[in-house]
C-alpha cells in the first residue's frame, strides 16, 4: 500500500485507483458474506485487482 501511494502520482491514484477501490468496496459489501474477515479481505483485494486490470486495459485502448 505504501509503495502504491508513494510511486504513483496523485492524478493517477485519483483517476485509476480510487474508482477501482470504490467499486471493489461496494461489490465486497453487497456480495461477500463469508463470515470470515480473512476470506472477505482476500476477495476484496482480488476484486480490486480485477477492476484495476480492467481500468488499465481501457486506459491503454484509449491512449492508442
Amino acid at each position: 500500500m505504501y509503495t502504491l501511494l508513494s510511486l504513483l502520482p496523485v492524478k493517477r491514484i485519483a483517476y485509476e485507483q480510487a474508482p477501482a477501490i470504490a467499486v471493489a468496496w461496494i461489490v465486497a459489501e453487497v456480495f461477500y458474506k463469508f463470515h470470515s474477515f480473512t476470506l472477505e479481505c482476500a476477495a476484496f483485494l482480488a476484486t480490486w485487482f480485477v477492476f484495476d486490470a480492467l481500468i488499465q486495459r481501457v486506459a491503454r485502448l484509449i491512449d492508442r
